[in-house]
């Protein structure tokens, strides 16, 4: 589906245009934008695209890709107009996050305890990110389509212990990635504090992530059912290959766009995907609904990163918790660095070598905010989120479906 996006704009050009060439960062004639004042203007225009209609958006879809949006199998389908929090009736639902904590309460002990280690300094490493400040975004994901599931299948409002346990196992392989991704990155910085490999050093940060993970596979060996471990097993493997995918680059640059999809759904999206497809696998029998947990976490966890993506040139610091133009300084070109170079094709050359040569990274950071890279991917993100909508509104009406529903638009609208 995102390789389709991805011709479909690029080949074919419907609304997708680029917008008319502008003069570059070194133009005569013309003062390159300063990086505040261009980011302002990105992210209001994003915000006005973000509130495009959702009709026409639909419609749009609906004639581009007949075959992705063909008539449901389900009874239980609600026509989606928006990604929003309201059910028929106009009420407004409860936070999403809220819904979701009744089923976490103690989560952040529950997975210390999965960590007992009698060494003092690994057990301080391993539990270093387990502090309770995250957004704690996957386990409420899980949560939520445990009890969507659950209801569909039986009407049962209540989550199994098997199904809690993974939302457990979702965070703890997440954080371990983390661990890991630092390491390779040399990042110094998450959630507003010192990263492990920073404090530890790399070797025990390594290790600390390792341990992580070997408990996070204990827990779920211990759910005793084979499918959901080989469901499971497959998010380290797509974890692993997706880190490969983002040392390497393409040349051409329709590969190049389906190159960063790929590595965007293997180090993020196939979590999401896999955690919510085992908990339907756990809670219902029907292969239909696990593939719309499964495509629901596909196309969620793919905005998120895109959104993630835009958030580095947008947002500040502060907000993030971390560097900003990270991504540039790594060599990573993400969507709008992807988007922008069509309109700036001397920023070929610069992705080709990473961004390595000198005032590389500044320059890439003026195009991208001088183009509609910032806009672009962020209308792609949008197109995700309607595809995760269109398929949890094949399940019977809850309010664990409409919070699902309702973080789609949280996962287009945060700011970090």
């Amino acid at each position: 589906m995102a390789s389709c996006w991805w011709r479909w704009r690029w080949r074919r050009g419907c609304s997708w245009r680029p917008a008319a060439r502008s003069p570059g960062p070194n133009s005569a004639g013309r003062a390159a934008l300063s990086a505040p004042r261009a980011a302002a203007a990105a992210a209001t225009v994003a915000v006005a695209r973000a509130q495009m209609s959702c009709c026409n958006l639909m419609k749009s879809l609906t004639s581009a890709f007949p075959n992705m949006y063909r008539g449901s199998r389900f009874h239980h389908v609600t026509p989606v107009a928006c990604c929003c929090s309201k059910t028929q009736s106009g009420e407004k639902y409860s936070d999403p996050f809220k819904l979701g904590w009744r089923d976490l309460k103690g989560l952040y002990e529950d997975i210390r305890k999965e960590l007992f280690i009698s060494t003092a300094e690994l057990k301080e490493m391993s539990e270093y990110y387990f502090d309770g400040k995250g957004k704690a975004f996957r386990p409420i994901i899980v949560v939520l389509m445990a009890r969507a599931c659950n209801i569909h299948h039986n009407n049962s409002r209540n989550v199994q212990a098997s199904q809690r346990a993974i939302a457990l196992i979702a965070e703890m392989i997440h954080t371990a990635s983390l661990v890991h991704d630092d390491v390779i990155d040399d990042a110094s910085s998450r959630r507003g504090k010192h990263t492990v490999n920073k404090i530890w050093g790399e070797k025990k940060a390594v290790l600390a992530g390792d341990l992580i993970l070997s408990a996070a596979s204990i827990a779920l060996a211990r759910i005793g059912n084979t499918t959901v471990i080989s469901i499971l097993t497959q998010v380290i493997e797509d974890l692993v290959r997706g880190e490969f995918l983002q040392l390497g680059s393409k040349e051409n640059e329709n590969e190049r766009f389906a190159h960063y999809l790929e590595k965007t759904f293997k180090k993020t999206a196939s979590l999401i995907a896999n955690s919510c497809k085992a908990v339907s696998v756990l809670g219902c029998p029907d292969p239909v609904v696990h593939e719309i947990a499964y495509q629901y976490g596909k196309n969620v966890g793919i905005a998120f990163q895109l959104v993630d993506d835009v958030l580095d040139f947008t947002s500040c610091s502060d907000q993030m918790g971390k560097p900003t133009s990270a991504d540039l300084k790594l060599g990573l070109a993400t969507g709008p660095v992807l988007f922008a170079c069509q309109q700036f094709p001397e920023m070929n050359a610069m992705i080709m070598r990473r961004f390595s040569s000198p005032g590389d990274v500044d320059r890439a950071r003026q195009y991208v905010l001088q183009s509609d890279g910032v806009q672009q991917t962020t209308y792609l993100a949008q197109r995700y989120c309607h595809e995760a909508v269109r398929e949890i509104s094949k399940l019977r009406p809850s309010p664990e479906r409409e919070a699902l529903i309702q973080l789609s638009e949280i996962v287009l609208t945060r700011d970090k």
